[in-house]
């Protein structure tokens, strides 16, 4: 099998190496793991594709790139440079420095690597180790991923599914914010939204005088509907939400045509 990862937390992230290293478990010995991986840290830039600017990329060692770009600009570096004679099977993004669970989803550059993936009709699932007291100050704090990224990765790439839309599916994982010895399973799951806690700014003024703004972000702790991804999260479990590309609200599609009617 070939593989292409990619991260929005940089080249140099330690997340990217456990992700590599999960990679080459599903690869095996006769498959090849190529990386494309901002040069710089992406966070934040969901599906951003330098659309406007030209991007560099550089060869870092055997199979292994930097692109001064977001992540969906990597994949598609890998998809039509770098791996254009032969394409990924399949495309992992991540590990991600912290969750990409609930409203964390629609910013975020791990997943819009996958999506781009997903996009050029590549298999492809997104990677994020959620972050909290059990963990953020551990020796190895990514150890959930390590340990149980390989075999989640096999299951859902084993799991039967009818994707039969012109959006093909792609997948979001987030690994609890345990030891990996306190990880109770994985659940298939919805995405969630954490109420009452939003992304906001918080400005600040330079010795300059100039007026500057910092996002900050939301309470990760903060409670979401059971059964969701950050919920069971949160419950010791890693979550496996299917996604598509398709932001259509189908629910409300009727009730518009009918006021149009």
């Amino acid at each position: 099998m070939r593989i292409l990862i990619t991260n929005d937390d940089g080249i140099n992230a330690p997340g990217l190496a456990v992700l590599d290293a999960i990679a080459h478990e599903i690869a095996g010995p006769d498959g090849e793991v190529w990386t494309v991986a901002p040069a710089f840290e992406q966070s934040g830039v969901a599906h951003c594709i330098s659309y406007t600017h030209p991007t560099m990329i550089a060869q870092m060692g055997p199979r292994r790139f930097a692109a001064e770009g977001s992540p969906a600009d990597c994949v598609l570096a890998g998809v039509h440079d770098v791996m254009a004679d032969t394409l990924p099977d399949l495309v992992l993004s991540g590990v991600n420095r912290g969750n990409n669970s609930a409203e964390n989803t629609v910013y975020s550059g791990t997943l819009g690597g996958a999506m781009e993936a997903a996009l050029q009709g590549i298999p492809a699932i997104a990677l994020s180790q959620y972050y909290g007291p059990d963990n953020a100050t551990a020796e190895d704090p990514f150890e959930a991923a390590l340990v149980h990224g390989a075999d989640t990765v096999r299951r859902i790439l084993s799991a039967p599914t009818l994707d039969e839309t012109p959006y093909k599916l792609f997948y979001n994982v987030n690994f609890p914010p345990v030891p990996a010895a306190a990880v109770k399973g994985v659940r298939a799951c919805p995405q969630g939204r954490r109420e009452g806690t939003r992304f906001s700014v918080e400005p600040h003024n330079a010795p300059s005088g100039r007026r500057f703004l910092w996002v900050r972000g939301g309470d990760q702790r903060a409670p979401t509907q059971a059964g969701t991804d950050a919920a069971l999260n949160l419950e010791g479990y890693i979550s496996v939400t299917p996604m598509r590309a398709d932001l259509t609200a189908h629910d409300a599609l009727d009730a518009l045509g009918r006021a149009f009617a």
